[in-house]
Formats: C-alpha cells, structure tokens, sequence
C-alpha cells in the first residue's frame, strides 16, 4: 500500500506541475490557442510514445537483460555439472539399456563439424531416457554421492537466477527428490522390491531431466564456447569408456 500510495502522489504532483506551467505560459503570453493546440497534438502524440517506448523498446531492453541473465545461468548449470551432474548422468546412463544407442548418436553429431548439434538436436533429443533395473543396483554409491553434494546444490537452491530457468529448477528438485529418497534409507543396500521400483520412478525422473538439460548446455558450448564443448563431448556420459585424454 504504501508504494501505491508513492505512486499515485508522485503523479499528482505531475499532474499538479504541468497544471502550473501552462498557468504561467498563459500568464505570461495570454494566448489560449496556442496552448490548446499544443496540449491536443501533446495528447495525440501519447499513444505513439506509449507504443514505442513501452512496447517496442521496453521489451527490447527485456530481451536483453534475460538474454545476459541466462548467459549468468548457463555458468551455474556448468558448474552443476562439472561438480555433480556430469558423474550422476554417468551413473544412470549405465542403468539404462539404450545408452549406447545415445552415445553413438551423440558422437555422430559432433563429429560433423561446427553447429552440427543444434541441428541434430530433434534427432537426439527425442530419445527416451529410462531406468530398467534387472540388476542389482549399487544404491550405496548413489547415496554416497548425492548426500556429499547436498549443500553444494542447496546453494544453487539460493541463487535468484533460476527464477528465469524453470527447467534447471525442475532438474534441481528431481535430483534432491532422490537424494532424500535415499537419505532416509539407511542402508540402500537392503531394501525390498517396493522400495527399489520407487527408487527406480525417482531415478528415471532425475535421469530424464539431466539428460535433456544436459543436451541443452551442450548445445550452448558448441555455439559459444567450442573450447569448453571439446572438453565436454570427450568426456561424454553416455559414452562408458569416455575420456578427456585426446590420443594420437
């Protein structure tokens, strides 16, 4: 209330200033016409300024700010990768029989040159990204690694900038699902049938939302940072033999 209150007597006294300049223009030159003639093509003029400046120019200015914010988040999904996302997609990857198929295509697309994965990205992208557990798991590991990383995501949680990025924050949530999923298993090791097919649902979800976000930041470092991409591609996490080591 108090800010609308601000506004509302900010533009009174507009309102009342401009009033008192025309009052001193008339009291001056005593010329009535001329200001009704200006006041109307003043008035007539408003909508055109309101369509350039609020909504052409405005939103111009919008655009670019999210366009630099989203360049800010990007850094953080990076970060979220080379700490704990990048060994967490790996770990699901190995549960999931078609990951070889994704790494094959994956490696393909990259291969064939410069902007290539934006282009394949209908292709690749459009892969389904599911858990089949008809092996025993190592949920010990899982846990392992999500409770060591747990106040590191917590502070990605507190960063203002996933407001502009729904789908890191879906991520995000996901992955912290499964961490306290097996959390408050005390041993991941022994657990029944129904808590494993749980386990299972909640690992594919966080699989699917990695994969995809992970896609995505790819296809950032191939545009704008083919350094980083290279780095990136050679340690594939579809890929099991993956290494950062170029050879011969």
């Amino acid at each position: 209330m108090k800010k609308r209150d601000w506004y509302l007597m900010f533009g009174g006294l507009l309102i009342l200033l401009s009033a008192l300049l025309f009052a001193l223009h008339y009291a001056i030159f005593r010329d009535a016409h001329h200001i009704y003639l200006y006041l109307l093509g003043d008035l007539a003029f408003l909508p055109l300024e309101v369509l350039f400046v609020t909504l052409i120019i405005d939103r111009l200015l919008a655009v670019r700010e999210r366009a630099a914010i989203l360049e800010k988040m990007n850094m953080v999904i990076g970060a979220f990768f080379s700490e704990v996302g990048t060994e967490l997609l790996r770990m699901l990857c190995s549960l999931d029989p078609g990951c070889g198929e994704k790494a094959r295509a994956l490696e393909a697309v990259g291969k064939e040159g410069p902007n290539r994965l934006a282009d394949g990205s209908a292709s690749v992208g459009d892969f389904e990204f599911n858990i089949e557990v008809d092996r025993p798991i190592d949920l010990r590991r899982f846990k392992t690694l999500l409770a060591g990383k747990r106040d590191f995501m917590v502070r990605l949680l507190e960063n203002p900038l996933l407001l502009e990025h729904e789908s890191f924050s879906d991520l995000l949530w996901a992955v912290f699902h499964l961490t306290d999923e097996l959390d408050h298993r005390e041993d991941p090791g022994t657990l029944k049938e129904g808590d494993i097919t749980h386990i299972e649902g909640d690992m594919s979800r966080a699989y699917g939302f990695l994969a995809r976000q992970w896609f995505a930041y790819m296809v950032h470092l191939e545009k704008n940072y083919p350094y980083l991409y290279s780095l990136a591609l050679r340690l594939n996490p579809f890929d099991p033999s993956a290494t950062a080591e170029i050879g011969a």
